[in-house]
């Protein structure tokens, strides 16, 4: 079965949090000015720039609740589910990060899938952990223009803790070597993850709608830039821009199926 997460659409946004020098997150001040005697130019005092902490965005859902999507892997010949949900920084916002947890049937072994924003340092992979819970580590495994897959595979105990907590922080590094941490809420996690799964036709009604939404945001922001350039500045220019355009939301393509993990010997 494929990982689908046809909803998600990395906007601007995702640069402002992860990339180096975002506004707000990594702004430097200017370097104080030294007065100068009347008729020469004023110079700068060159001031190292100060390094840029550690960053944490706390999420929330853009649907309304998390979904359960079931089906058959004819490769590995296993019924699985996947409980997932699409995150940003406010509800009216395009995502920035999806999180999938897979279910295979007769198997104690659960996926944590992610799907991250590009821009993100690959070989230290993520940190993940519920609450103030134990730290588990997930690795990256493929990326597309405009997302990049991740994933850990897990025991059953550490869903359990996801379906009683609050939650999920996900912990990544950006360019700039610094730490950025997700913070993904678990609400009504558990109470998808054990209940039935939905009916595919209801799904992709509710993906097109989403994607239609975006895509009507996008068109009305860029009618607004357009008016401001026709209209011009007072000083006869071209007026500039207060807001940047909605991202046109983008299908990444499927990721293949996850394979069965091998049977362990021992228990």
């Amino acid at each position: 079965m494929a990982f689908s997460l046809t909803r998600l659409g990395f906007a601007g946004l995702a640069g402002i949090f992860l990339l180096a020098g975002g506004e707000g997150f990594a702004q430097q001040q200017a370097a104080p000015t030294n007065p100068a005697p009347a008729g020469q130019p004023q110079t700068q005092s060159a001031t190292p720039a100060q390094p840029q902490g550690p960053i944490r965005l706390d999420l929330v859902g853009t649907q309304p609740q998390w979904t359960k999507v079931c089906g058959h892997d004819q490769a590995a010949n296993k019924d699985v589910c996947y409980t997932t949900r699409d995150f940003s920084a406010q509800a009216n916002q395009a995502p920035v990060l999806a999180v999938a947890v897979y279910d295979i049937k007769d198997d104690d072994t659960r996926i944590i899938r992610l799907l991250m924003p590009v821009g993100l340092m690959l070989r230290p992979g993520f940190r993940f952990w519920v609450d103030s819970g134990a730290t588990l580590d997930g690795a990256f495994e493929i990326c597309f223009p405009n997302g990049c897959f991740a994933e850990s595979r897990v025991k059953g105990p550490t869903v359990d803790q996801m379906k009683k907590g609050t939650t999920l922080n996900i912990a990544v590094r950006n360019q700039a070597n610094n730490e950025v941490t997700f913070g993904v809420p678990l609400a009504d996690f558990g109470k998808t993850f054990d209940g039935p799964a939905v009916d595919p036709k209801v799904l992709e009604a509710e993906q097109k709608k989403f994607q239609e939404e975006l895509q009507k945001r996008a068109d009305e922001e860029r009618k607004k830039l357009e008016a401001q350039k026709q209209g011009g500045s007072p000083t006869g220019g071209a007026a500039p821009p207060t807001g940047t355009p909605a991202a046109t939301p983008a299908t990444p393509p499927a990721a293949p199926a996850p394979a069965a993990p091998a049977q362990s010997k021992s228990k």
